[in-house]
């Protein structure tokens, strides 16, 4: 199957956020459709407030249809969900904004779930506003974890790095708590075999980045180096995993050692994607751990610009990028290595095993 039957799911974000601002930008052109099948979540009312505002933009003629099977190549389709009329007040939070986001993800993971779209890329939400319309998770790669099942990880890739987080969406003050040897030696395997399959890294070099300041200075700035993160870095490296650490984030960052490892590991969310941001600021949120393919930009809603027209769309290309190039590797990747064996004798239908194979060995 080539990319341009691809199936990629786009849900609209926050209805009064920058979401349909940027999918609409990042959409526009005959080459992205060419490319692969767009199917967008959302609200067509809410399309049209946002393309009216973009300078020099010629409206997008969507492909309305009922469900992703109805979805045309060379088109950007699009699956209506939720309320049609609704209230559009960009940079506000409100609860039918809110509500629009969740009946356009709800709709989105669904199909995803069931095979019908092959990846979906996600724009922005309020998570303020989602938990006022029910949203009990902290985040997207919460709730695909829920809807999917598996043990998510949140990883931020660019072209410069690629940044996995040990902890997610919690607070700083229960990050050290949170943190075990078999939780890392866990993380460490996880993030391994996704560089492997989804990147196609063939055998990957993480760097693990300490918990406190100096990698706890010998025990002087804390214990979670010497006690937890140093033990399970060996484990891990026992267990097949080329891992360093722990390392100080600031000399990692600060000195351009990043370069060296195809993947870092941080403790905690700002300790990852603060740097990772201000050397990537196109970059892509992937969810790994998971049986489907979850990206997003890799920024928020924006408030602060909405509906002004100004907001770049290249976190969201990127995005899309993202997902077809990992669904694409995934199949190449789980194609070449099943190593079936051999069968030399097809017509009884069953596999030769190395006792059944003719004696080759020169006779006396």
């Amino acid at each position: 199957m080539s990319d341009n039957r691809l199936r990629i799911g786009i849900t609209q974000g926050d209805a009064n956020g920058i979401g349909w601002e940027v999918i609409l930008k990042a959409l526009s052109g005959p080459s992205m459709p060419e490319m692969f099948v767009p199917v967008v979540y959302g609200t067509r009312s809410i399309a049209d407030f946002y393309a009216a505002r973009i300078e020099d933009f010629e409206p997008i003629q969507f492909n309305v249809c009922q469900s992703a099977r109805e979805a045309r190549r060379g088109r950007v389709n699009l699956i209506e969900c939720g309320k049609k009329d609704i209230r559009v007040e960009p940079g506000c939070e409100s609860e039918e904004a809110a509500r629009a986001a969740l009946d356009a993800l709800e709709c989105a993971a669904s199909d995803l779930r069931d095979g019908e779209i092959d990846a979906v890329v996600t724009a922005p939400i309020s998570k303020e506003s989602m938990k006022s319309v029910g949203f009990g998770f902290t985040g997207h790669t919460e709730y695909f974890a829920s809807v999917l099942g598996g043990d998510p990880m949140m990883i931020m890739c660019s072209d410069v790095m690629r940044v996995a987080l040990m902890t997610i969406h919690i607070p700083v003050e229960k990050v050290a708590s949170s943190l075990t040897k078999e939780g890392i030696v866990a993380s460490l395997e996880e993030l391994r075999r996704t560089l492997k399959r989804d990147f196609g890294v063939v055998e990957p070099r993480i760097a693990v980045m300490s918990l406190n300041p100096h990698a706890g200075d010998g025990g002087l700035l804390g214990t979670e180096e010497r006690d937890i993160i140093a033990p399970a870095v060996v484990e891990a490296c026992e267990r097949g995993v080329l891992a360093f650490g722990p390392l100080a984030a600031d000399g990692l960052f600060a000195g351009g050692g990043y370069g060296k490892y195809d993947a870092m590991l941080a403790m905690y969310h700002d300790q990852g994607l603060a740097p990772f941001k201000a050397l990537s600021p196109d970059g892509v949120n992937f969810t790994a751990g998971l049986d489907r393919v979850r990206t997003s930009p890799d920024h928020g809603v924006a408030y602060d610009i909405a509906g002004r027209g100004v907001a770049d769309p290249q976190s969201m290309r990127n995005a899309i990028y993202a997902a077809i190039d990992i669904v694409r590797r995934r199949e190449a990747y789980d194609e070449w290595s099943r190593n079936p064996l051999e069968r030399f004798e097809r017509d009884k239908g069953r596999d030769v095993s190395v006792k059944d194979l003719p004696d080759t060995e020169p006779q006396e």
